[in-house]
């Protein structure tokens, strides 16, 4: 700003539109990459299994809107395709302008949802939206004339090469940011979506059946502090699960205490991990399986004895479901 106002009567003209080229890379390079993981519903997930039992009033505006748009597969795949088409778009001179409106429009959304649902990456989003517009600012006098004053525009003024040597490393260049930023990117989410290979892939974990538990008997020493009794406890599909206590010792989010664990079949264990890769588990149980839908835990926890009665139920949840109806009578 200070070069700016010292030397006003100069114009960069060359400095100015290799500086819009840049910035043009860069936002199609973010569009591209956020675009992409979106297409294959990798940046949110559906509810789990965890967040369905967690009361609504509970979550943070952050985890609500996370959970609103990984509820829909074709809604995530739709705002990561106008990601990728902003991106597209940016990467060509003729096509910039309507990318840099398409990226205006993806990343001022984008920006409001961040701001208004308390989302951290508030000022990249900003700083984003900011990049988009500017990237019209120079088209500012040919948009005018065209939306507004109904006039006709001149030609968009370019810089071309001169030499063949130039024409063919930009075009490498360029070339080259389409395939680690575009290509490549997109052929890793589509490999991470597939299931593995049965010849490269682990055995798997043994582990229990996955719903909700309710607590049927919980018995502990009378000195128990009651803030730390188990109310119901969930295992997911994965060796994850997550117990309704206020007990510290897991991993607390939304008044939930998440765990992973480690199901031995030969000695009739369950180790409790706060994090999948933690080398030490919190405690240990023996686990009995009179059927299918019961399960016993005893031993020691927290210094005392423990034996915690579980239950399975087939527990309902309608946004679990799915449902889609052309026409709805009245809101449900």
């Amino acid at each position: 700003m200070v070069w700016s106002a010292l030397d006003r009567r100069r114009a960069y003209d060359q400095l100015s539109y290799w500086f819009l080229v840049v910035l043009r890379y860069y936002v199609a390079l973010v569009a591209l990459l956020y675009g992409t993981i979106k297409l294959f519903g990798q940046q949110m997930i559906f509810p789990s299994l965890s967040q369905l039992v967690t009361p609504l009033g509970d979550l943070l505006p952050m985890r609500f809107s996370w959970l609103f748009i990984g509820y829909s597969g074709p809604y995530q795949f739709f705002s990561g395709a106008v990601e990728v088409l902003a991106g597209v778009l940016l990467l060509w001179r003729r096509t910039a302008t309507l990318g840099a409106f398409v990226a205006a429009s993806v990343f001022l959304n984008v920006m409001m949802m961040n701001l208004c649902y308390d989302i951290p990456v508030k000022l990249f989003s900003i700083h984003l939206f900011v990049f988009s517009n500017l990237l019209l600012l120079g088209d500012a006098r040919r948009l005018l004339d065209f939306f507004v004053f109904n006039r006709p525009t001149q030609p968009k003024r370019t810089y071309a090469f001169t030499s063949r040597r130039a024409r063919i490393g930009w075009l490498v260049l360029k070339a080259g940011f389409v395939l680690f930023f575009g290509l490549l990117p997109l052929y890793r989410s589509y490999q991470y979506s597939q299931p593995e290979p049965v010849a490269g892939k682990k055995p798997p974990k043994p582990k229990l059946k996955a719903g909700f538990y309710e607590v049927a008997d919980f018995r502990v020493p009378p000195a128990f502090p009651d803030s730390l009794r188990w109310q119901n406890v969930v295992f997911e599909e994965q060796t994850t699960g997550s117990i309704q206590t206020a007990d510290t010792l897991f991993r607390q989010r939304y008044r939930r205490g998440y765990f992973s664990y480690d199901l031995d079949s030969a000695r009739h264990t369950i180790a409790f991990r706060k994090f999948a890769d933690d080398s030490l588990a919190l405690f240990t149980l023996h686990i009995d399986r009179p059927d299918t839908n019961r399960l016993l835990l005893r031993g020691l926890f927290r210094g005392d004895s423990l034996t915690v009665a579980l239950r399975r139920t087939n527990r309902h949840f309608q946004l679990a479901e799915r449902q889609f109806h052309w026409l709805s009578e009245a809101n449900r």
